[in-house]
């Protein structure tokens, strides 16, 4: 009777420990389980801002029109938009939401033309990425929030990397273009003091395009924003300069959406004193968007991300 309790404890503990161990494996691999069906792409789709609704929209706009070609794999999960200042959603907003939704991984594309202060030292400072002391001071002043997400961050090349913007302007000259052996072209960007020279190449390239594929020969640029302390005299005078050699002006505005204060009044103002005769200047106050040749740059920048994600992880 005692060697049979014996050896019914026996067989019982070691079913109990058999239990136990099975119990730990299983404990064991339920994490890395989780884990794995916690990967969580998202993209971000950032832009500068601006107090304009109507510049807003245009931005809201694009992400509608990349969401369902970008999420058709099913390989992003959620595709958001994001303004580095004067409104919301903030970065950090975004980058938060991110967060509490379970991303692991965040594809970032910066709309923004050519390298500057804001691309190459305040995006990566605003999310943590970066310790840029200058950055840090003005994003305190302007009360830009900061914000290090527990997502990877994955920043995709700026827009002047590949032909987008050449592909935008020149469908553009063509639309306003009557008499291209008559006309002369004036670019109007933003610019910037810091990046001066970049932004002038970025200008001689698209001019090359533009003269290539139009005829266009004589060509031009101007400034509007922070780098002219945001006045039309840059506007007048480039078109004038124009305007001595030929009978026409093509301006387009290099910007990536509609703002009324840039195109109407500092660009539009300009071009008032720049001539008396209103037919010589051929003007339309658009922007880059909306554009499919930039919407399609998206769509493969955030493609060319995902791949590089992917590789890195196995």
């Amino acid at each position: 009777m005692n060697r049979i309790s014996r050896s019914g404890l026996f067989l019982l503990v070691f079913l109990l420990a058999t239990a136990l161990q099975s119990c730990s494996s299983e404990s064991r691999r339920i994490p890395f389980s989780a884990e794995n069906e916690s990967k969580k792409t998202g993209v971000l789709l950032v832009s500068h801002g601006s107090p304009s609704k109507t510049w807003r929209d245009a931005l809201f706009e694009l992400e509608k029109s990349v969401t369902s070609e970008i999420m058709a794999d099913g390989k992003v999960s959620g595709i958001k938009t994001a303004f580095m200042e004067y409104t919301e959603p903030s970065i950090a907003t975004r980058l938060k939401e991110f967060d509490k939704e379970g991303y692991s991984d965040v594809v970032v594309v910066p709309v923004f033309l050519t390298v500057s202060p804001h691309s190459f030292d305040d995006l990566p400072t605003i999310m943590g990425q970066k310790e840029d002391p200058r950055s840090m001071e003005t994003l305190k002043l302007e009360k830009i929030e900061r914000y290090k997400p527990m997502a990877a961050i994955h920043m995709t090349p700026l827009l002047d990397f590949g032909d987008a913007l050449q592909q935008n302007v020149v469908r553009r000259v063509k639309a306003l273009s009557k008499k291209p052996s008559e006309e002369g072209l004036v670019l109007i960007g933003y610019g910037d003091e810091a990046y001066e020279k970049e932004w002038n190449d970025l200008f001689d390239k698209v001019g090359a395009s533009v003269k290539k594929e139009t005829g266009i020969d004589a060509f031009t640029h101007a400034w509007c924003g922070h780098i002219v302390r945001y006045r039309s005299d840059s506007t007048t005078v480039a078109v004038k300069k124009i305007l001595k050699r030929k009978q026409y002006a093509v301006v387009i505005p290099i910007l990536v959406a509609h703002d009324e204060n840039f195109q109407i009044r500092i660009i539009g103002s300009g071009l008032e004193k720049a001539s008396a005769e209103k037919s010589r200047i051929l003007y339309k106050p658009d922007a880059l968007l909306p554009d499919p040749s930039i919407e399609q740059w998206i769509v493969n920048a955030v493609k060319t991300a995902l791949a590089d994600i992917s590789s890195s992880k196995k």
